[in-house]
């Protein structure tokens, strides 16, 4: 279907992502992963997808010199907002578990941003998830940090993991956006990018 539009692209996910990853396979795209680090810094005054719309197009950044006419480069970014500030992951165990303990019995927003590039244009698309999450005890919180390690997650936790088949209570918007990438908006974009060519 769309892997057919596409035939005549080169798709690029510049992400270490293993959920990221997954989402392209189970969509049946062809692809291929670069990666170049970045340093992800940004201006304080930005506010929510602000932030993800800037440091989207920051990755795409170091690949800009050596795209190709057919390639698009798809990069992304995710943070969780919640109290009016992003949180974003955790630097250890500790920081974790106060991450956590922040989000318990509240309402948080998981913002993504994906960027693509090509070489005479780019564009990017953002979209915003409300995830609720129960009154969690200290015991659960500890349970989910030292048996899962969620280091590398934004907000310091996977909704595909322990902690969401016990605390979340609902989701407003994209799931898979909180998994990792909002799948329906990749769809739809490069879909009007292959349609348009």
């Amino acid at each position: 279907m769309l892997r057919e539009k596409l035939k005549n692209f080169n798709l690029i996910l510049a992400s270490a992502s293993p959920r990221r990853h997954a989402f392209f396979k189970t969509m049946d795209l062809d692809f291929e992963i670069r990666l170049k680090s970045v340093d992800e810094l940004y201006s304080k005054d930005l506010k929510r997808e602000e932030i993800t719309d800037y440091l989207a197009k920051l990755k795409a950044g170091p690949f800009m010199s050596n795209l190709q006419k057919n390639d698009i480069l798809i990069t992304s970014d995710t943070i969780v907002w919640h109290n009016n500030k992003p949180v974003e992951k955790p630097k250890d165990e500790d920081d974790a578990f106060l991450m956590i303990k922040s989000l318990s019995d509240t309402t948080h927003q998981v913002v993504t941003s994906i960027c693509f590039t090509q070489k005479s244009e780019q564009k990017v698309v953002n979209t915003i998830t409300k995830v609720t999450f129960k009154k969690l005890t200290d015991n659960e919180i500890w349970y989910y940090v030292n048996n899962y390690k969620p280091l590398d997650k934004a907000g310091a936790y996977g909704i595909q993991e322990w902690i969401g088949a016990i605390a979340i209570t609902s989701v407003e918007g994209s799931y898979n956006n909180v998994v990792g990438l909002p799948t329906h908006l990749l769809y739809e974009t490069l879909n009007a990018i292959a349609e348009k060519a």
